[in-house]
């Protein structure tokens, strides 16, 4: 490598160390910003011309959300009907209701690990929590469990939403670097699916057993408890040190929101309707002859945009028909879901332009250059720095497509 080369990895170094110091300080710049006034720095000092920068900020920002930010709108949508309806609630119960205390555990992953696939993480997590706290304070009545129940029902939730956050489409990371390196979006699915088997069964239910008995003593606020599984807060307050005696999980509170039953066959359709449309793009890309119109038909509705649009209507469907939901309520559900992620539409902007300009300027080349001379796998080169990125940006969740386009702008280049 010459010194141009060197030169450029390190103005790549800096611009990392400046963005993480931004979004971490005092400053506590907004992620989107940082983005955008070190992706500015990151190609001025790279030697990009002034007249090429902006034109790549607006290539990288607006190619990134016209892949990503429509998918990823309406699976926020879709999402927030699913929870709206009382489907995610069914496939909770479903699977929870009627089960010994020893599968408690293994049952409440297999229902994140359903609910995760089309929600967020912390969607999902909210979504769980009531059946968490009201099954886990059963089992703390009871006294059926060594150490907290708690840990024992939340870890398995945790495990589940997280590994599906961060391994399957149309979760923004994922999506973002599927989109990024051009790869097939049923073959990610297949493969993220079978890695996140073994994954949330192991970080959920086998560590949940094995941490749960030690930290017995560990258990949420009583009142947030109650806020959660409907109990009245003020029995809350007054039961800290005694849990026997708290308000019934099935009692009602005012800030809960009444949910329509829906059946849970329609629930679970809901959340594998785009699925099952993308799995089947890519089975008929693979068995099917490229002048087949069944080929055509469903490489066109197995499309990320297509398949969470079909799903996005049947739940909005099963919302109007069978949630008992009126369509102002469910309208207004929607505009509040597309705002809980403008935030990461911008992020994910930023992170195009940022992508772009390395591309641009010559520092994605300069990294493939360190990297081929150096005989590092590209995908030990993107989990090093996924690492390095997770440990520096712990608490800002919502930067995490940052780093996924920044990887899959170097294993392009």
């Amino acid at each position: 490598m010459n010194s141009h080369t060197w030169y450029l990895l390190l103005v790549l170094t800096v611009a990392i160390g400046l963005l993480i110091y931004l979004i971490n300080s005092r400053l506590r710049i907004h992620p989107f910003i940082a983005l955008i006034v070190v992706t500015i720095g990151t190609g001025l000092a790279a030697g990009e011309p002034v007249a090429k920068l902006t034109g790549s900020i607006e290539e990288g920002a607006g190619g990134t959300l016209g892949d990503i930010g429509l998918t990823l709108a309406l699976g926020a949508m879709l999402g927030r009907l699913l929870s709206d309806s009382g489907a995610t609630d069914a496939i909770a119960h479903a699977i929870v209701d009627r089960s010994s205390n020893r599968r408690l555990p293994w049952l409440v992953a297999a229902a994140a690990f359903v609910i995760g696939i089309p929600m967020f993480f912390e969607v999902g997590l909210i979504v769980l929590l009531p059946l968490i706290f009201s099954v886990a304070r059963r089992l703390e009545d009871d006294g059926a469990t060594k150490g907290s129940p708690y840990v024992l029902l939340g870890v398995p939730a945790i495990a589940a939403l997280s590994t599906l956050h961060g391994m399957l489409p149309p979760h923004p990371g994922p999506l973002t670097a599927m989109t990024g390196l051009h790869a097939d979006l049923g073959l990610t699915l297949g493969v993220g699916i079978i890695c996140s088997i073994p994954t949330v069964i192991l970080a959920g239910p086998v560590y949940a057993r094995w941490i749960a008995p030690r930290l017995a003593d560990v258990r949420p606020d009583p009142v947030l408890v109650a806020q959660f599984t409907g109990a009245d807060r003020n029995n809350a307050v007054d039961t800290t040190t005694n849990a026997s005696s708290t308000s019934s999980a099935e009692g009602t509170h005012t800030d809960t929101p009444q949910r329509a039953g829906v059946s849970t066959g329609l629930a679970v359709t809901s959340v594998l309707i785009p699925v099952a449309l993308m799995l089947l793009r890519t089975l008929a890309e693979t068995v099917l002859d490229e002048s087949s119109t069944v080929r055509a038909a469903l490489t066109f509705v197995g499309e990320p945009l297509v398949a969470m649009l079909a799903g996005f209507l049947f739940a909005l469907g099963v919302t109007l028909v069978r949630g008992g939901r009126s369509s102002e309520a469910t309208r207004s559900s929607l505009t509040d879901s597309l705002k809980s992620i403008a935030a990461i539409l911008l992020i994910i902007g930023g992170g195009g332009a940022f992508k772009q300009v390395l591309q641009d300027s010559g520092i994605g080349d300069a990294i493939a250059s360190a990297a081929e001379g150096a005989h590092l796998n590209v995908i030990v080169l993107g989990w090093l720095t996924s690492i390095l990125q997770r440990g520096a940006v712990v608490d800002r969740l919502d930067s995490s497509p940052v780093m996924s386009l920044v990887v899959a702008g170097w294993a392009v280049a």
